[in-house]
């Protein structure tokens, strides 16, 4: 058997680059960048003040103290999204503007209005300041956050909700990104079934809709191709013929890959040319997983173990990992955690370990490794916020040890 580095390693190799499609920016959430995505404006897009206040230009300004105060006539008011004031300002003049208004022209300084004492002469106002300011104080100078042409995210970034913020900013309307990746599944066993009420010789369908539920976190399409009974070899098989013409990039199936009287797949499997494939590989849970790829097509097959927890398990570090290949994506970076508790394996086998991750009050990471480690038992999944990654090579893992982690339902890329 291989060990798990060794079935990365394959697929690594059997990924093919996915191609690429133009999108509105602002539904490009979980999408892969296909290119660096640069700003065609400055943000701001010109000088503008961060407070209410008063424009003024700050020469004015200069020798003013408490005892030797100037007034400044007010000329006009500038509110936020109101077209520039079309006159220059001139000396000791000031303008009231709002919040996010263009600065006037003649003016590069703002007095917040609460610094200011208002007097009025007649029909005229003015304010009173006491002290000197200095050159761009309270402005927000045009491209000080972006200048046009300004890198805003690289090739080959999971994009999330705070670039889609950063896209209509600027006015970034379309963007080139991986297509979406088209995956296919099929359940097996004469136990399963799509029913809530059910007897106790027969499952419910957990798998179809855990992996159904990840498609968005996990960026592809996922199709349900329902149920194949222990009889189904020869629909498997035909199956299988229609998808090869198809648009699917990933088959699924779960259950059905061991080496029991019904496990079928295997056999169905035999009759196509196949390449990079494997077959049990050395780790807990989900050994039995199968892969392999259709030579002369973009198309591979992942075997699941029909357990819930190996599904989950095998999807995670076996499927999710070729995805991120086929999109150009880096290797996942993991999280360093100190093991709480101690906790041994086997000594040659990977162990994907369902656990639950938390801060001490100095804020280092720690994790735990909870009991009900067997890949039927789901109480402790749903107790569980990470796995926990134990690689071959050692069976024993001290307390205090620090150890590599994953999140489960969503990718650790926004770490790195």
């Amino acid at each position: 058997m291989k060990s798990y580095n060794e079935a990365l390693k394959i697929l690594k190799k059997s990924s093919k680059q996915i191609s690429h499609e133009v999108i509105k920016s602002v539904n490009s959430l979980n999408r892969i960048s296909s290119s660096n995505i640069y700003t065609q404006n400055n943000y701001p897009s010109d000088n503008n003040t961060s407070l209410d206040g008063f424009a003024i230009n700050f020469n004015n300004t200069k020798g003013i103290s408490k005892k030797n105060f100037k007034k400044f006539k007010i000329v006009g008011s500038i509110s936020a999204g109101s077209k520039p004031y079309k006159k220059i300002l001139k000396k000791n003049e000031a303008i009231e503007i709002m919040t996010g208004g263009i600065m006037p022209n003649g003016s590069n300084s703002i007095i917040p209005i609460e610094d200011c004492t208002l007097s009025e002469e007649g029909n005229d106002r003015y304010i009173l300041i006491k002290k000197t300011y200095k050159k761009f104080e309270n402005v927000r100078l045009k491209g000080s956050d972006y200048k046009s042409k300004d890198l805003v995210i690289k090739k080959n970034t999971l994009i999330n909700s705070n670039h889609i913020k950063a896209f209509k900013a600027l006015g970034i309307e379309n963007i080139r990104v991986k297509q979406k990746i088209n995956v296919v599944y099929f359940s097996t066993g004469m136990e399963i079934t799509e029913k809530n009420q059910i007897a106790t010789w027969k499952v419910r369908n957990s798998n179809h809709h855990y992996l159904k539920s990840l498609n968005n976190n996990f960026l592809f399409n996922f199709k349900n191709l329902g149920i194949l009974r222990d009889n189904d070899e020869n629909k498997f098989y035909k199956n299988l013929l229609k998808i090869l013409k198809s648009k699917t990039h990933i088959i699924i199936t779960s259950g059905a890959i061991s080496a029991g009287k019904f496990d079928f797949i295997p056999n169905v499997l035999k009759k196509f040319k196949l390449s990079h494939s494997f077959k049990n590989i050395l780790i807990r849970p989900g050994k039995p997983i199968l892969f392999a790829k259709f030579e002369g097509k973009p198309k591979v097959i992942f075997g699941l173990p029909g357990n819930p927890i190996s599904t989950a398990a095998c999807f995670r570090f076996f499927i999710f990992p070729y995805i991120r290949n086929i999109l150009g994506l880096n290797t996942e970076a993991p999280i360093k955690a100190r093991l709480k508790n101690t906790f041994s394996k086997k000594k040659n086998f990977t162990r994907f370990a369902k656990s639950k991750l938390s801060t001490t009050k100095d804020g280092k990471l720690e994790v735990v490794i909870l009991k009900g480690q067997e890949s039927f038992r789901i109480k402790p999944f749903v107790n569980s916020n990470i796995w926990t990654l134990l690689p071959t090579g050692k069976s024993k893992f001290k307390k205090g040890e620090i150890v590599d982690c994953f999140f489960p339902n969503h990718s650790n890329q926004t770490l790195i």
